[in-house]
């Protein structure tokens, strides 16, 4: 037969394959075990330490590893990652975590503390400025050496007793240190490979780039096609590689939550990052076995930017706080079973969120009437700045009919791509920000150390004295009953002065294909990878 013979019989054949495989993408998808779910927005990098958002920490979590792993059930329960073991003294200021015999990273290159002790010295480099450094201050000296106060990485309280065993000290009783490994500030990265593609405060240098990305966890780089999706495939060098079922994940930048449920009910998506809150009735009655509604540990708030002439009178923050109708909000936009949030920390475990905030038309009238600005009168305009997502946009055009409505006030909308917007946010070139934050560990310090004056994720030039007096003050008591006492002192005072406008605490809402295996409600919603798996449901 000749070999242009040859050749159509093969295409023939595979024609003839093809049209007979009348499986949808998520039963191919099964077969082959690469789950596909929608990520919200294109990251704006793979680094971990120059990197801040949730659709970052989606990707990260597959790819790295840190000394310790969620429990894929149970929340604050914590399981061997890149450390085998730990171990802490009597009052939880100095733990010691002995890694994991058989880690390496993705290139076969073995894991070793030198790779932790670099990844903090990198991120707390003062020339470098992660973007989560301030995480890291719970070590001893970390802060003091992020600003330049300390010149030498040796006083901050990290060393290597060998290649296998880490020994940090904490500046003040830290007894949910694993907790905080777990989120990706707190990762290893590859020193060898950052130090062939630059300095070590180099940032966003091409060590990330696909064939060029070595990591630690489940899973490794293989694709990154901008705006289109990137994919991980199982890491062969991963310790606990024989846990992972997956061969793959494939994460898609979807902005849209329209589009994102219109694929998972086109059998094209196993799981939706959100779910538009139009869509909730409609898939409680037609897709109820794939309608999650879980509680979040997170709020929607607004930021303030104090260097805002309007925003610099306490009066005008807190009238713009008492105008918000946080249950018309929840029930004619949000629609996914949120609480008003009185307070900024949700209530969780022990601790009780002081309820200062309240929707009290009359009152905000009244106090911006004190301001100098009665009924609107004379009052700037100013700018909200918000972020190219649906739900996103509907909450500030809902905010800018509130403060219309009962201030008289006019407030424009600033709407900026993902990754844009974050520059914004984080230069502080708004006027007012729509915001939300997710707790990075479960205890209420997660929702109010960001608001100190060193904080990489304040955003607002807020900062007080006696606030900043009474979080101290927490981190050093050991009674439980006492420390909540004090944090909710210190979040009076963050309410009051009003750099922040809370405005419901989160719940997920989100479409899971029953396909799924092992993934199950958790308050973080970050859900270890390596227990999941797809089977033909």
């Amino acid at each position: 037969m000749s070999s242009l013979a040859t050749l159509c019989l093969i295409s023939a054949t595979a024609l003839i394959c093809s049209s007979c495989d009348q499986r949808n993408r998520i039963e191919k998808s099964n077969s082959r075990q690469i789950l596909i779910v929608s990520n919200s927005a294109e990251p704006a990098g793979l680094d971990p330490q120059t990197v801040s958002g949730v659709p970052e920490n989606n990707i990260m979590r597959a790819l790295f590893e840190g000394l310790c792993l969620e429990h894929p059930e149970h929340d604050g329960q914590s399981l061997p990652g890149a450390a085998a073991s730990w171990s802490s003294n009597a009052d939880a200021t100095v733990w010691t975590f002995q890694l994991q015999p058989d880690g390496h990273w993705s290139d076969g290159v073995p894991l070793t503390t030198d790779d932790f002790l670099f990844a903090y010295h990198r991120s707390l480099h003062p020339e470098f400025a992660g973007k989560s450094a301030s995480m890291l201050y719970f070590i001893q000296g970390a802060e003091a050496f992020n600003k330049g106060e300390e010149k030498r990485f040796s006083q901050v309280g990290v060393k290597a007793l060998d290649s296998h065993t880490l020994e940090i000290t904490t500046h003040s009783p830290t007894p949910f240190l694993p907790e905080l490994t777990k989120h990706f500030a707190w990762f290893p990265v590859p020193k060898h490979v950052i130090l062939a593609h630059g300095d070590m405060t180099t940032p966003y240098s091409r060590w990330t780039d696909p064939g060029n990305l070595v990591s630690n966890g489940p899973f490794q780089l293989s694709e990154w096609k901008f705006n289109y999706y990137i994919e991980v495939r199982k890491n062969p060098h991963y310790w606990d590689r024989q846990q992972v079922s997956l061969k793959g994940i494939r994460f898609l930048p979807i902005t849209n939550t329209y589009t994102e449920a219109r694929m998972f009910y086109d059998q094209q998506l196993h799981a939706t990052y959100g779910l538009a809150p139009e869509m909730i009735d409609y898939s409680a009655q037609h897709h109820p076995k794939a309608l999650h509604q879980e509680p979040y540990l997170g709020t929607a708030f607004i930021r303030c930017n104090m260097d805002t002439p309007a925003l610099a009178d306490l009066r005008v923050r807190r009238a713009l706080a008492c105008a918000i109708d946080q249950q018309a909000i929840i029930d004619n936009i949000a629609k996914g079973k949120q609480q008003p949030a009185h307070g900024f920390t949700p209530d969780f475990g022990s601790y009780q969120s002081p309820k200062v905030i309240r929707f009290d038309p009359q009152k905000a009238r009244q106090l911006l009437a004190d301001a100098g600005f009665p009924n609107g009168k004379g009052f700037p305009k100013l700018n909200l700045l918000t972020a190219d997502r649906d739900l996103a946009k509907r909450l500030s055009e809902a905010y800018q009919d509130m403060w219309k409505k009962h201030l008289g006030i006019q407030v424009g909308i600033q709407q900026q791509e993902w990754k844009t917007y974050l520059v914004s946010r984080r230069k502080r070139n708004y006027d007012l920000c729509v915001s939300s934050w997710v707790g990075d560990y479960p205890d209420p310090s997660t929702f109010l150390n960001i608001w100190t004056q060193a904080s990489s994720d304040n955003h607002t030039g807020w900062h007080h004295p006696e606030f900043e007096s009474l979080l101290a003050r927490a981190a050093r008591d050991t009674n439980t009953e006492n420390r909540n006492r004090t944090l909710a002192q210190a979040e009076t005072i963050l309410l009051e002065q009003a750099p922040i406008l809370p405005v419901y605490h989160l719940t997920t809402n989100y479409l899971l294909h029953p396909s799924v295996q092992g993934w199950h409600p958790l308050i973080l919603n970050n859900h270890p990878y390596k227990f999941l798996k797809l089977t033909n449901h």
